[in-house]
């Protein structure tokens, strides 16, 4: 195994991990915010909204180079 293959597949191993720790936080601040289903349905869609974009861009622009995801 190359060390590009390396880095690619430690890439996107970080990148879920980066996500899951994303999505911890989320629910961690809606359930000591007493913020109820409604209150945490809107935390997890503003603010995971913003790793959806996040990582849409980071496939926009893999598309748009040319490059293989």
């Amino acid at each position: 195994m190359r060390l590009a293959e390396i880095e690619a597949l430690m890439l996107n191993v970080g990148l879920v991990l980066f996500a899951a720790a994303i999505f911890y936080i989320i629910y961690d601040l809606a359930k000591k915010s007493n913020a109820g289903k409604f209150g945490t349905f809107i935390l997890f869609f503003a603010l995971g909204l913003g790793l959806v974009a996040f990582l849409v861009k980071t496939v926009v622009v893999e598309i748009i180079g040319g490059g293989s995801i």
